[in-house]
């Protein structure tokens, strides 16, 4: 039971280590639901807005802990 519990611990604390990045990608993935829902907009072009927006995620992400860990030097 201690393994399954540090597991879970583990997991929760990988998608609260960088709040910006959990909140960005969960942010792209209202916007892509709503983009297919509250208009006529295909699931296919919703996908897209899904991947290039989870892509731009990243990028902004990484450039930023470059930048930061840059200034840290």
């Amino acid at each position: 039971m201690n393994i399954l519990k540090d597991v879970f611990a583990e997991l929760f604390s990988m998608f609260v280590a960088d709040a910006r990045l959990t909140a960005a990608i969960l942010a792209t993935v209202a916007l892509a639901a709503i983009l297919i829902d509250a208009t006529s907009l295909p699931p296919l072009a919703g996908g897209l807005v899904l991947l290039l927006g989870c892509i731009a995620v990243l990028v902004l992400s990484v450039s930023r802990e470059v930048k930061r860990r840059a200034a840290a030097v």
